[in-house]
């Protein structure tokens, strides 16, 4: 039988390994860019005590003759490369901080390449 103590503070040390936080940011950052985790890299660095997380993935982009046959297209990606890459940083850093309880202090992301996808929002 387990006893709880709410409010209490116990003896003891949590930790967290590499490989769990790892794992946790692969698959935020797969959710939020919208590509498969495997496809994600992480690794993660000590930034004056926090934790500075670099990722490398592919985004999802439209083809070419798609945008250039209706240029409202990129909008429906929610914008260029760029932007979302830019917009999924805070994103990124504010789920694996709650979902981890670790300090991160900022979130690299580096666009390995682009893979076409259809419809008009990436998945």
């Amino acid at each position: 039988m387990s006893v709880r103590h709410p409010g209490r503070t116990l003896a003891g040390h949590t930790r967290v390994s590499t490989q769990a936080l790892t794992t946790t940011a692969q698959g935020v950052a797969a959710e939020v860019i919208g590509i498969s985790p495997e496809l994600v890299r992480a690794t993660w660095r000590d930034d004056n005590g926090s934790l500075a997380l670099s990722l490398s993935l592919p985004v999802g982009i439209p083809s070419l003759d798609r945008v250039l046959a209706d240029p409202r297209l990129v909008a429906g990606f929610n914008g260029s490369v760029r932007d979302r890459v830019q917009a999924a940083k805070s994103e990124i850093l504010e789920r694996i901080a709650r979902i981890s309880g670790s300090a991160l202090s900022r979130v690299d992301i580096r666009v390995t390449g682009a893979r076409i996808q259809e419809g008009g929002r990436v998945r």
